[in-house]
C-alpha cells in the first residue's frame, strides 16, 4: 500500500496572510485539524488546530491576536511524502518527528496530505479487519520455510487467508497474525497445533 492509495486529495489549503480566526473557521467547517500553509501557491508550512489553541491561549506569555498571520505561528520547514511512498514509511516519519500529518507533494506541488486517522485506516485496510474473518495467531521459528509451511497447511485445508502481518517476537522467534475466511478458528487451531505449531490466538481451553 502507498501514500498515494490513502492520502486525502484535494487537500484544503489557506494562504499565510490568513488570520488566525479564520483558520480556525476552515478547520470548524471542513471537520479537519491539519492545514497546509500556502504562499503563492507553494507549501511554506503547515498549521494545526493545537497550534491555534496555543498561540490565543491566555496562558501563553505572549498570546497572538485571533487576527494575526496564521504565518506567525505555522510549523516550518515543512516535512513531505511523496506519492509513491509504502504506507509504513510516512508512519515511521510521523513517529519519529511526532507529528500528526504530513502533506504529500509531487513534482513541487501539493497533491494530498496523509494524517493519523489516515494510518488508522491503513492498518484496519491491510489487517483485513473488515472484511468479514477471523483472527488466527501463531508464533513460529525464525527460519526459511515456516511461514510456507503454515500457509501451505491452511491452503489444504481450504481456508481463504485475507490477510498476513508478522513481526520478531524474540531472537529466532516471530509473530504471525493472519486474518482467515472463517468463522471455525477454533479447530483450525486444533488441527494447527496437532501439526506441531505453537498458536497463540485462539487459546486453547485448559480443559
Amino acid at each position: 500500500m502507498l501514500v498515494r492509495d490513502i492520502m486525502k486529495s484535494p487537500v484544503i489549503t489557506v494562504d499565510t496572510d490568513a488570520s488566525l480566526s479564520s483558520v480556525y473557521s476552515v478547520m470548524h467547517d471542513h471537520g479537519i485539524r491539519h492545514v497546509p500553509v500556502m504562499r503563492r501557491g507553494v507549501l511554506v508550512g503547515v498549521v494545526t488546530d493545537r497550534d491555534l489553541r496555543l498561540a490565543t491561549s491566555a496562558l501563553a506569555a505572549k498570546p497572538f491576536s485571533p487576527q494575526a498571520k496564521v504565518e506567525k505561528v505555522m510549523s516550518q520547514p515543512v516535512r513531505t511524502a511523496d506519492p509513491l511512498d509504502p504506507v509504513e514509511e510516512a508512519a515511521r516519519t510521523m513517529r519519529q518527528l511526532k507529528i500528526g500529518c504530513l502533506p504529500v507533494t509531487s513534482g513541487g506541488a501539493l497533491a494530498g496530505i496523509v494524517t493519523g486517522v489516515d494510518l488508522l485506516d491503513a492498518l484496519l485496510r491491510l489487517t483485513g479487519v473488515s472484511t468479514g474473518s477471523s483472527r488466527l495467531e501463531v508464533g513460529l521459528p525464525d527460519h526459511p520455510g515456516e511461514l510456507a509451511r503454515l500457509t501451505g497447511l491452511l491452503a489444504a485445508r481450504q481456508v481463504d487467508i485475507r490477510s498476513v502481518l508478522s513481526h520478531a517476537d524474540s531472537p529466532g522467534r516471530v509473530r504471525v497474525v493472519l486474518r482467515v475466511a472463517t468463522i471455525d478458528t477454533k479447530a483450525i487451531a486444533q488441527e494447527l497445533r496437532a501439526e506441531g505449531f505453537e498458536v497463540l490466538w485462539p487459546p486453547q481451553k485448559p480443559w
